[in-house]
């Protein structure tokens, strides 16, 4: 079976994509081909790629899932690697589970292992593209956090890795295993507000100038492997790379991501989450807008997204913090972390169950598991989220440019050669890093 770029996407959307193309058996690499066959009874090797607050809750709910071993981790940072290893070797030896955990501060170190079926990647957006590519080229599964990549161009550059290599990858969109988004998501979908207008999606604002002074790097840390492909410009500040508190907790969440030319400010991090919603509601995924507005431009004086059907996403709030409130001509929905209302009971869910623990979403990860079993595409492949990033990615775009923008979301470029606008879908890598 041949099937273009284009159709995927749309097949994407309607969940037709949940199959490993046979065609794609022929890319697979040298390297993939070494690469462990898992049944229902194997026990799958996980290694993690990069140790901050994050993998801490990864870890936490991966290392609960039968059959699953930690085996490997990796970080730049010797703080964070001790962390990590105390907690999981204290894990296996209260459960009396027999497991030999490597610790290593190169990735490419722990990718070379052949005993090695998947990994976690949850370091700093800017890392992510490299590190799956290569994670790809070696023949491992991937669990990549949100956003999947820094950049649009890497992100297209990501789905051929993962299509080529046949790979399973699951994107940290945890919001798509829980209760309370699924069944808006169904509710929207279904038809049940009927024809929808508007969508609030409340995020926060995007990046802004790195000012954080200049400190000296801490003994235990290699920064020229943190920068990456990032400029050499971007000082240390241990708030980038956060010490960890008397409790063993990062003091902050790495302020990377509030900061131009690092991190994508909040249209990013929690863009990630809320507008992924917003386009899963209305169908949207593997597409997007066709226009963004910045906030001089728009309507509502807030970023705003329109759809070729009509419909339009603005980043407002609605004073329910984080979350997305979907408005239709039969009425409305809000949807939050533990948060359902409706503008009738009718469309309010039989039950609410209980809060989980933040990020401890065993559901979204045992989907990635399950996936690797299968070979199936999981709950998000890449191509949702890559649509959802895109989406985000875009916004920070016309934030800067702070004028209206074309967007060909089947081509995936800016309309009427717009030469400004397509010069931001990368940056150049510094030296030696690239992208091949």
């Amino acid at each position: 079976m041949s099937i273009s770029r284009r159709n995927f996407l749309r097949f994407s959307a309607l969940g037709a994509s949940s199959l490993i193309l046979p065609d794609a058996v022929s890319a697979i690499t040298p390297a993939a081909k070494k690469s462990k066959k898992t049944s229902a009874n194997d026990i799958i090797n996980i290694g993690f790629i990069g140790l901050g607050q994050q993998a801490i809750y990864l870890m936490n709910g991966f290392i609960t899932i039968p059959d699953v071993r930690i085996v490997a981790a990796c970080d730049i940072y010797d703080i964070k690697r001790d962390r990590f290893e105390q907690r999981v070797n204290k894990y296996y030896a209260d459960k009396k589970i027999k497991n030999k955990l490597t610790m290593y501060v190169r990735y490419e170190d722990l990718l070379a292992r052949q005993d090695i079926d998947a990994v976690v990647i949850a370091t700093p957006d800017h890392q992510h593209a490299l590190m799956a590519i290569a994670a790809c080229r070696a023949g491992k599964d991937i669990y990549l956090e949100k956003p999947i990549t820094f950049t649009i161009y890497e992100g297209q550059q990501l789905i051929k890795a993962v299509r080529e290599n046949t790979r399973i990858v699951q994107v940290g969109s945890m919001q798509r295993s829980m209760k309370e988004f699924i069944h808006a998501a169904n509710v929207v979908r279904e038809g049940r507000l009927g024809k929808v207008s508007l969508i609030k999606a409340y995020v926060g604002d995007g990046p802004k100038p790195y000012d954080l002074p200049k400190q000296e790097v801490p003994a235990g840390l290699d920064w020229d492997l943190w920068l990456g492909p990032l400029p050499e410009k971007f000082h240390y500040n241990h708030q980038l790379n956060p010490l960890l508190t008397q409790n063993g907790h990062d003091e902050c969440w790495g302020a990377w991501r509030w900061y131009q030319g690092m991190g994508g400010g909040f249209t990013t991090d929690w863009g990630a989450h809320m507008f992924d919603v917003a386009q899963w509601c209305i169908g949207k995924d593997g597409s997007g807008p066709s226009e963004i507005l910045p906030p001089s431009a728009s309507p509502y004086d807030c970023l705003t997204f329109r759809y070729d059907n009509g419909i339009e996403v603005a980043q407002m709030s609605f004073g329910h913090g984080q979350a997305v409130k979907v408005y239709g001509e039969n009425g409305w929905i809000i949807v939050g972390r533990g948060k359902y209302l409706a503008s009738s009971p009718d469309l309010m869910p039989n039950k609410m169950d209980e809060q989980k623990v933040y990020e401890t979403n065993v559901p979204h990860y045992q989907s990635f598991i399950d996936s690797v079993r299968s070979r199936r595409d999981p709950s998000v492949p890449i191509e949702t989220g890559h649509s959802s990033c895109v989406m985000c990615t875009l916004g920070n775009i016309a934030y800067e440019l702070n004028r209206p923008l074309q967007w060909n979301p089947i081509v995936e470029k800016f309309m009427n050669n717009d030469t400004e606008a397509n010069s931001k879908l990368h940056y150049d890598y510094r030296k030696p890093y690239k992208l091949d």
